[in-house]
Formats: structure tokens, sequence, C-alpha cells
């Protein structure tokens, strides 16, 4: 059985809030270690939540410390190559967005051009095409004539070798 999607929004009940807090946190901790053994990485974890005295730090303080030493030695360039703020990744997800549309649309374009180039053939005429349709016509049937040739080429060398 599949889990619903959890709303993401703040929990007004306290005693809720504290719970899931707990189950969060333990299993915030849980994932950091499991990447640390599947992956062989070096990784810490510190939260500071209202419901701890202390910062709660995986695997242990001196741990987290040498983790944290280690990133802070690297050149600043190294240390924020991969960082990311929500205006950036907002960024970078319209952009991936963005390129899948117009893949999607130059898809849709040679498909239903593809289609008319079929229903003219089957007798529909060139009448009610516009000059852009022509033109996209035609560059669809140079890339058409194109894959023939190669393949005609192809056939007739293996016919020769064979």
């Amino acid at each position: 059985m599949t889990r619903s999607k959890v709303n993401l929004v703040y929990i007004s009940n306290d005693s809720a809030r504290r719970n899931t807090y707990r189950r969060r946190k333990s299993g915030l901790m849980k994932k950091a270690q499991e990447i640390t053994k599947l992956c062989a990485i070096e990784a810490c974890a510190i939260m500071f939540g209202p419901y701890d005295p202390e910062p709660v730090v995986w695997p242990n303080q001196l741990q987290a410390q040498q983790v944290i030493s280690r990133y802070r030695r690297l050149p600043p360039p190294e240390q924020s190559k991969k960082l990311v703020d929500q205006e950036g990744f907002t960024r970078q997800m319209l952009e991936k967005t963005m390129e899948k549309v117009t893949k999607k649309r130059k898809e849709n374009e040679h498909n239903q051009m593809t289609q008319v180039m079929y229903q003219c053939l089957n007798g529909g005429g060139f009448g009610n095409l516009t000059i852009g349709d022509l033109n996209n016509m035609s560059g669809l049937i140079s890339q058409n004539l194109w894959v023939i040739k190669r393949r005609l080429e192809f056939l007739q060398r293996r016919h020769h070798n064979g």
C-alpha cells in the first residue's frame, strides 16, 4: 500500500508537531547513517530543535567537526559550486521545464507535419497549407529522403559485399 503525499504546512497542534519532529529527526539521522554506509562518504547532521536542550549531532560532535573542517578547507569556489538558494533552484527547474516544453513542441510539430504529409499523399492536396507549413513539410521530406538514401546505400553495400 502506498503512502499518500503529505501536505507540507506548519503543524499548529503542539503535541502533534513535537511527535512529528521526533519521528522525522530519527528518520533523518537514519538516512544520514545509511548514505554514509551505502556510498562510503563522509556526512554529518546537526539539528537545533525547540524540543532538545542541546543540538542533536550525528554521528558525534568530533566527527561532525571533522567533516565541517574538511568542507571549510575547500577553496571558496568549491564550497559554493553546487549550493543553490530557493531562487536559483526555481530558475534551474524553470529552465529544465522550458527545455522539455521546447522539445515536446518540436516533436508535436514534426508529428503534425508528418500527418499533413500523409494526408497530402492520400489526395488531400496542398491548397490549405501556409507557406510556413510548406517549408516545414519540405524540410521533413528532405530529412526522410536523406534517411531513405542512407538506407539504400547500406543495402547496396551489403548486397555487393555479401
